[in-house]
């Protein structure tokens, strides 16, 4: 594991404050715990042809990804969960059975999602496999139909599923499953969801989803800071955070080969002089382990401090495109424009920022779709644009965000501004 932690005082409004970024990453080379996975499809009537076809498609592919040590369950879903198969270690014969179980589903009429995730966990904390977390993937594309379909019960059963030790993972498909569902069940686990506009885009995700499930090196990650000098100090991710005595600790979750954690604190200074104490903890080859990590202060136009300022500016880019949003859901077409021109600063401050690490490309096409939206007033929002945005600030938020994408030509924001 490598850990760093790094720190940029700056001019805020008002006073000072200070940027404290804390990154967990697992080496390349570092020996993965085993899986264990219960898949939660969904089988509803509206995945009916190439979703379907193309769901187990992606299921068949974690199946060949996974080894000997690998436990994969199976459970499908439409009015009714079932569990087709229970968590077994992926030998040849369970693979043999997981496929001929994936190539024999069909198509039924209801979404009993909530159900579905209740059965799910309680079956994949039935079997213990030393050293793997139990996590739930769960794949809809419909919203709850059969049961109870409120928000505060899926936001409740969310914590209840974090609270037991699992890890919930979602991936929601096309334009009719509900974001906020979503983001309520994944964020107490820390992982946030992945939306993905068509059945052709399937593969590309769950590959991605994959990579994290087949390359955890650690568990239960926290960060812990003991500030002096501060008169507040808060975790700017969405991390399950809290303040123990003296301190402010925040929940991380797994750290993957694919997938570095990054949390960002920030702090307003009480006094010109100032200190932090950091420390980080996580479970590793069944080994709980606590290290304190030193903190380096970077110059803010550094390359490391360019790079702590970009994550902030992104965190700061994501909450204004999902108030823009809100807004116009809500005909707020002024405030709509308000949180827009912040998400346009945001993404100039990014490109200028020019952080390779956290590029402010991979924001230009959602911004594009909100300003036309904001522009004409839209009396039906784009559902594919609220899906798409509502999973980037999921992912963002809690730094779920991989593995950054090649390089890309310069990029002009439509929005120009001198960068504070």
């Amino acid at each position: 594991m490598m850990q760093t932690a790094w720190a940029v005082e700056r001019d805020a409004e008002p006073g000072r404050e200070v940027l404290l970024l804390v990154v967990l990453e697992a080496d390349a080379d570092s020996p993965r715990a085993p899986v264990a996975v219960n898949l939660v499809m969904d089988r509803s009537a509206s995945m009916r042809g190439a979703p379907l076809a193309a769901a187990v498609d992606a299921a068949r592919s974690l199946v060949e990804r996974a080894g000997p040590r690998d436990y994969l369950g199976l459970l499908t879903f439409d009015a009714e969960p079932e569990q087709v198969l229970p968590l077994r270690a992926m030998e040849p014969g369970a693979k043999a059975a997981f496929l001929q179980a994936l190539a024999r589903l069909e198509c039924g009429e209801g979404t009993a999602l909530h159900e579905a995730i209740e059965r799910g966990a309680e079956a994949v904390r039935r079997v213990l496999v030393p050293g793997a977390r139990p996590q739930l993937l769960v794949l809809t594309d419909g919203e709850p139909s059969v049961g109870t379909t409120l928000l505060p019960d899926f936001r409740a059963l969310g914590g209840k599923v974090a609270e037991s030790g699992v890890s919930l993972q979602a991936l929601g498909l096309g334009r009719h499953y509900l974001p906020e569902i979503l983001e309520a069940l994944t964020g107490p686990s820390g992982t946030g969801f992945t939306h993905v506009d068509d059945a052709e885009g399937l593969p590309l995700a769950v590959d991605v989803v994959g990579a994290d499930l087949f390359g955890e090196v650690v568990s239960d990650a926290r960060v812990y800071v003991l500030p002096t000098g501060f008169s507040a100090v808060r975790c700017s991710h969405r991390y399950p955070s809290r303040v123990e005595g003296d301190a402010m600790s925040a929940t991380l979750g797994s750290v993957s080969r694919a997938f570095p954690r990054r949390v960002l604190f920030t702090g307003t200074l009480e006094r010109a002089e100032w200190s932090l104490s950091v420390t980080a903890s996580y479970t590793q080859d069944n080994d709980a382990r606590r290290v304190s990590l030193p903190v380096t202060r970077l110059l803010p136009d550094s390359e490391e401090g360019r790079f702590v300022r970009a994550v902030s500016a992104e965190l700061d880019l994501v909450a204004c495109e999902a108030a823009a949003w809100k807004a116009l859901g809500k005909r707020q077409v002024e405030a709509a424009d308000r949180a827009l021109d912040g998400a346009d600063r945001a993404l100039f401050k990014l490109a200028r920022l020019a952080s390779p690490a956290v590029p402010a490309q991979r924001h230009v096409d959602r911004l594009a779709e909100l300003r036309r939206a904001v522009e004409r007033r839209a009396s039906q929002l784009p559902p594919l644009g609220i899906r798409r945005a509502q999973s980037e600030v999921s992912r963002v938020s809690i730094s779920r965000v991989g593995p950054a994408p090649a390089p890309v030509s310069a990029m002009v924001p439509w929005k120009v501004g001198e960068e504070s």
